[in-house]
């Protein structure tokens, strides 16, 4: 058996107070300047991505006193224990176009990495137990605000019916959502959406375990 010599790093959540110092001195920048310098592109697509992790874990309950995990097997974990993967798409990037992008999810099985244990999965599987695709709906670029709940879509579906719709697809659309049956919801109402996607119990899905 394999010593472990370093446990995972105890993240807590920053206020952005932060400051940047030295033996030297203070220099006068906190936390908060470096999060203005790297995450003020919202559009980006990196950055919308954990945009959209947050507000589907905002919706879900699943914020207060929590950090990212980044890289794990599922973006979040409900407090109900819930494994969810969340996708996002936008038809506006931050750089020129020539057209609205066209809009497709990642959906691919996986080997999902645990953090806990630094072990990948032995199956390759979609590791969630429902996924949530978010979709930056706005197509104006002078008003598109990724802060701006309204503009935003979401498409709930169960896993289990994923893998019965489409089996080892790699990537999905709009159409091909809506066809199969992902639950729209906006986000106001999306609890309720996601809970409804997810009536039948857990259990008896066989991609859970």
């Amino acid at each position: 058996m394999v010593e472990i010599e370093y446990q995972a790093t105890s993240v807590t959540p920053k206020t952005g107070r932060e400051p940047l110092t030295s033996q030297v001195r203070n220099y006068g920048a906190h936390l908060a300047d470096f999060w203005r310098w790297a995450s003020s592109d919202l559009l980006s697509n990196t950055l919308r991505g954990t945009l959209a992790e947050y507000i589907v874990a905002l919706a879900l309950g699943g914020v207060d006193g929590r950090v990212r995990r980044e890289w794990d097997a599922v973006d979040l974990i409900t407090p109900e224990g819930i494994r969810v993967e969340v996708k996002s798409a936008a038809y506006l990037q931050t750089w020129v176009q020539e057209r609205p992008s066209q809009i497709t999810f990642g959906i691919a099985p996986t080997y999902g990495w645990y953090a806990e244990t630094n072990s990948y999965s032995t199956e390759r599987r979609r590791q969630a137990d429902a996924y949530v695709f978010c979709l930056l709906h706005h197509t104006d670029k002078a008003t598109v605000d990724p802060l701006n709940l309204d503009q935003w879509t979401f498409l709930v579906m169960a896993t289990s019916k994923l893998n019965e719709s489409v089996g080892d697809q790699s990537r999905i659309g709009l159409a091909g959502l809506r066809t199969h049956g992902a639950i729209e919801a906006s986000f106001e109402d999306l609890y309720s959406t996601f809970h409804r996607a997810l009536s039948s119990p857990l259990d008896n899905d066989p991609t859970r375990w």
